[in-house]
Order: structure tokens, then C-alpha cells, then sequence
């Protein structure tokens, strides 16, 4: 179904009355869209009666003042043209509404702190091709879901009310933010009442993730033994069939709290934590007593323990390997990068935030210890393997995904295996963003976005 992109032209409501829209005629041809008849406008979730009247020699839209102000539309706006004939509704978009986690009023240059780069990007993205986006808190979210208090950018950022999207990005960065009762009412309702669609709609925990894959045959391969830590029996068998296990936290992120308890003698043990200044080590006469340190965190941390991997390194320090996984213009998973990132000298997570820094797969693979008959095709097995486990996290775990940052690892026997699953994968993490530039992962959840809502 064509659906042309257009300029929308603000007109005085003294001249041009809230019912009427002028259109190019062209375009009116182009679209099958009757003119003089009462047709339904629509934009996001804002309904409106209006009738068509054609513009000879004219490619855009005109819409009165007060009717823009209703929708939250500004001069100079490209959008979407989508007709559909059978329920004669006249829709403009896509609508799309990201949801952050805060915004700060008070500084209009940089009201979202760090990432107000990326939503002027994701800004830019969208005017090129023919969507509105805007940003929204938890906070912003009408009491009766028929209107937000969205951020948008033209010449400057400005706060104006804004009908519920067709499209959510949930972009939210703590679980407790997700779970707000505002914010599940508010994904349910406008799914209910408007068809809209919520994507990356919840956090992933890894119990839950290494469950679910563990049901598909053909992803086993990619699956470190895991199981929940409840007790001595199973950190015992653990460290009986493997010299080194990992301890992570279900709902840890950025390698926060991970635990490596490793075996240094016939019945020492030893435990390294993973902090911000770099690895703590402790040494355990027993297994027993490492664990009755350990029973004080589980009783307010859940933890996976996790086969330990010999992974490949570069001087010491281990590789591991993020892939971002988007769904395309035709809802497809695809592979829009996959970076390396190198642990710092003092740690054991290749997190950037502890140090870690970033190279080219070809790169980290040269400088690695991994054995030259694994290393021609490490590129195309990291991808294949990405791509499994993003379409097996979509068969296997019922929510909306429409991009995953996967955690690869290669052990020095070239096998690939999966660390983790992100569902909120961030925007500072992979390339360094600048002024003006818009990257492919920007890009693509745009095109996904047109695809969903069907523009």
C-alpha cells in the first residue's frame, strides 16, 4: 500500500475551518481519496471528522491552526499519507512516543541528560522519513490515557499534549519504572482501545531467558549449563563437574555483582567480584564457607550460577562480543552491528563502564588467542548464532520485541556461546554519536515502526 510522505502547512482558522483539509490533488488521485465526503482523520489514537477538498498543482496538506494545536502538529511536519478505503479513515503518521525514564525541565537544552543526542537523532531520523516522534516520562501519562505531556524538537526542545502513538519504544531503564501501575495501564489500554504497539515492552531477566531457550533443540548449543542458585546442593554439583562457575545476578546489568568462584587447590576456593575500581578476590578454606559468605547476598539477590567458559583472550584479558538485532522494514530479524569489547586490565567483565574497550570482530579475533583454523568464519557463526537466539526469544517468550542486544562469547575451541540478552540495549554503547549523523540502528527502528503501524 503506497503511502506518499508529505509536508502538513499550519493555515490561520480564520481562513481554513477545523473540518476541512486542503490536499494536493494529485495526491487525492494517487491515494484514491474522495473529495466533498465525511471522512475520519486519524493521528495516533486522535479521531476527527473532516471533509477533503483538492489543491490543483500542490504536493502537501493544509490544516487549520486549532486543529494542528488539537494533534500537536507544527508547521512544516512531513508525515505519512495512508487511506484505507473500506473504514474511509484518513491516517497520518506514524505517531510514535518514546518512553524515557526522566526528563529535566529545567535544563530545555538537555532535558533528557545523556541521551538527548540520541532522541534529537532519532528526531532527525524521523522527519526523513515521514514520521513524528516524541518522548515522554512515566510522569507525562494522562490520568484518562487520552492525552500525554510528549517532548518534541523543532528550532529547540518543547513540551506540548499529544495524542497516545500509534508506536511505543519502551526505553525505560529500571524495572521498578516499568512496573509503575500508570505505565502497564497505560500500555494495555492503548493497545486495547487504539491497536496501537508497544515494543521492547519488558526487561528480560536471565533465568527467564535461558529457560525459555533451553526448550528449542536447536539452541542448546548456544547454552552454558544454568541454573537458579537456591542452595549448597546445586553450587556443590556445579563446582564438582566445572573448575570455574559464575554467579550473575537474575536481574543484574552492565556485569554489576557478577561473581567468578574458582578452584585453586584441592578444596580452596576462591571468589572474585566484580566492582567499578576493579577485581576483589577472596580465598575460601571450603566450599562450605564460601558459600555461608555468599547466603547473605541471595537473601536479596537471585542468582544463575553458570557454567564457567574458557574464553578467548587478548593478553590476559577476556573478549566478549555485542550484537545488536533489530527487526527491519518488513518485520525481519536482522544483525545492524556486532562489536568486541575487551575487558580492562584489572577486570573480568568487558563492560565500557569498568574499562572495557571496543574493536572490530576481525580485529579482536587477530589480536586473540584463538587457534587460526577457528578464525575465518568467527564473523558469519557470532551473526548466525545472534539471529537464532533473537528469533528464539520471540518464539519462546510472549512479549513484543523490536530490537535485542545479544551477548556472544568464543571459547579458544572456536565455540560460540550466548552470555545474556539485553532488551533495552543502549545507545551510548556502541558508537560514539555525532552532531548530525544517523546511525542504521536509528534508521531501522523507524522502518520497523512504519511497519508495524503500516506506514
Amino acid at each position: 500500500m503506497s503511502t506518499p510522505k508529505i509536508d502538513v502547512q499550519v493555515i490561520s482558522s480564520g481562513i481554513l475551518s477545523d473540518d476541512v483539509l486542503m490536499l494536493g490533488e494529485s495526491l487525492m488521485k494517487q491515494c484514491r481519496i474522495p473529495a466533498q465526503q465525511s471522512l475520519a482523520l486519524q493521528f495516533g489514537s486522535f479521531r476527527h471528522s473532516v471533509t477533503v477538498v483538492p489543491v490543483p498543482r500542490y504536493e502537501g496538506l493544509r490544516i487549520s491552526q486549532t486543529l494542528a494545536r488539537r494533534m500537536g502538529i507544527y508547521s512544516g511536519t512531513p508525515l505519512r499519507l495512508l487511506y484505507q478505503a473500506t473504514t474511509r479513515t484518513l491516517a497520518l503518521g506514524p505517531l510514535i512516543g518514546v518512553l524515557v525514564s526522566r526528563d529535566h525541565p529545567g535544563q530545555p537544552d538537555k532535558p533528557f541528560g545523556d541521551i538527548t543526542l540520541f532522541c534529537r537523532e532519532l528526531t532527525d531520523a524521523c522527519r526523513s522519513q515521514g514520521a513524528y516522534v516524541y518522548f515522554f516520562t512515566p510522569n507525562a501519562i494522562g490520568s484518562s490515557f487520552s492525552s500525554v505531556e510528549g517532548w518534541v524538537y523543532t528550532k529547540g526542545w518543547h513540551k506540548m499534549t499529544l495524542p497516545p502513538p500509534d508506536v511505543v519504544n519502551n526505553r525505560l531503564t529500571t524495572r521498578k519504572l516499568e512496573n509503575l501501575p500508570n505505565v502497564q495501564q497505560f500500555m494495555a489500554e492503548i493497545k486495547r482501545r487504539f491497536g496501537a504497539h508497544v515494543f521492547n515492552e519488558k526487561f528480560l531477566d536471565k533465568s527467564e531467558v535461558f529457560d525459555a531457550l533451553k526448550r528449542d533443540s536447536g539452541l542448546q548449543r548456544y547454552l552454558p549449563e544454568s541454573h537458579a542458585l537456591h542452595n549448597y546442593t546445586m553450587l556443590k554439583s556445579m563446582c564438582s563437574r566445572y573448575s570455574t562457575v559464575f554467579l550473575k545476578p537474575v536481574r543484574g546489568s552492565l556485569g554489576k555483582g557478577i561473581i567468578r568462584v574458582s578452584r585453586i587447590g584441592s578444596d580452596n576456593w576462591q571468589a572474585s567480584y566484580a566492582t567499578v575500581g576493579g577485581t576483589k578476590r577472596q580465598s575460601f578454606g571450603s566450599l562450605v564457607k564460601l558459600f555461608s559468605t555468599l547466603a547473605g547476598k541471595m537473601k536479596t539477590v537471585r542468582y544463575l550460577i553458570q557454567q564457567g567458559l574458557n574464553l578467548i583472550d587478548i593478553g590476559g584479558r577476556p573478549v566478549d562480543y555485542r550484537a545488536l538485532t533489530q527487526k527491519n522494514a518488513s518485520g525481519k530479524w536482522i544483525i545492524t552491528s556486532i562489536v568486541a569489547r575487551t575487558a580492562g586490565s584489572q577486570h573480568f567483565v568487558s563492560n565500557l563502564a569498568r574499562g572495557g574497550t571496543l574493536s572490530t570482530v576481525r580485529e579482536s579475533v587477530a589480536k586473540s588467542n584463538l587457534p587460526v583454523q577457528f578464525r575465518g568464519d568467527a564473523s558469519s557463526r557470532l551473526s548466525k548464532a545472534a539471529l537464532d537466539i533473537a528469533r528464539g526469544i520471540d518464539t519462546h517468550i510472549p512479549a513484543h520485541f523490536g530490537e535485542l542486544g545479544i551477548d556472544l562469547a568464543l571459547d579458544t575451541g572456536g565455540r560460540v556461546w550466548l552470555l545474556e540478552v539485553n532488551s533495552k540495549p543502549s545507545k551510548n554503547d556502541n558508537t560514539p554519536l555525532k552532531e548530525g549523523k544517523i546511525r542504521p540502528s536509528v534508521r531501522m527502528m523507524i522502518q520497523y515502526a512504519r511497519y508495524i503501524s503500516g506506514f
